[in-house]
């Protein structure tokens, strides 16, 4: 069922599954959308189950209002927040891939009481300021201090990314590696070793910082940044599933 919520000044919209909970919701990545393969795939899963899902587009990305260059790590959760608070009800799952991955460890401490599990995919918290702003050359940081934006291509679509200095500037109010992350539920997390993207160790400093004992690490040889195979997609279910099992079992 397609729904639309308002997030501060930008509609959103979403595909909503009705089924039992806890309801998983799709974080998708940085410039992706609710159409992409892991979104679909979970949607024909949970389906297939009965279990609640919904996948939605951030502001600035896919169907839903407003520009992808205006776009902040805030707002972003902002737009995942007003999908747990207005489109469902009860326990929530997340599902973050890349950039979503740290929009869903976000989402995870604003709502403690709903979300009752994660499934991180080549997470990237902290990707702003260390894969971002810490990769550019100093002429290329000045020349987004100066003009406020400069545009990288992107390996994956024929739009190039628009990097602002908001972005990077907003994102460091929400930066994780580098404390405790205090999440009280069952984590999973999975890696390729091979993601050109996002280094594997990402991950691993996210298992090391969450203040929660149940998280668990799987890493792949050679899934690449997208995680997307037949077989990478079954391991992200399997996830998923050993995530809701433990929820029956509460």
């Amino acid at each position: 069922m397609h729904r639309t919520i308002r997030s501060g000044s930008y509609d959103i919209h979403a595909n909503v599954v009705e089924g039992r909970q806890p309801t998983v919701i799709f974080c998708g990545g940085f410039m992706s959308d609710m159409a992409g393969t892991k979104a679909m795939a979970l949607d024909t899963w949970c389906r297939e189950r009965g279990q609640g899902f919904a996948r939605f587009d951030y502001s600035g990305h896919g169907e839903s209002g407003g520009k992808f260059e205006d776009g902040t790590i805030g707002q972003w959760l902002g737009d995942t927040l007003s999908v747990i608070d207005g489109l469902t009800e009860g326990p929530v799952i997340l599902v973050g891939s890349s950039m979503g991955g740290w929009v869903m460890l976000l989402a995870a401490l604003a709502r403690p009481v709903r979300v009752t599990g994660l499934v991180g995919i080549a997470s990237a918290p902290d990707f702003t300021d260390e894969l971002l702003w810490g990769e550019m050359s100093p002429e290329e940081q000045a020349v987004l201090m100066d003009s406020g934006r400069i545009v990288q291509p992107s390996e994956y679509g024929d739009e190039p990314y628009i990097i602002t200095r908001r972005l990077v500037e907003e994102g460091r109010r929400h930066l994780q590696l580098d404390d405790t992350i205090h999440i009280h539920c069952p984590v999973r997390l999975l890696h390729s070793l091979d993601d050109p993207d996002v280094p594997w160790e990402t991950s691993l400093r996210i298992m090391r910082q969450l203040s929660h004992d149940d998280v668990r690490l799987i890493l792949l040889k050679d899934a690449g940044h997208r995680v997307s195979r037949p077989e990478d997609l079954a391991l992200v279910m399997d996830s998923l599933e050993d995530l809701l099992g433990s929820a029956d079992t509460r």
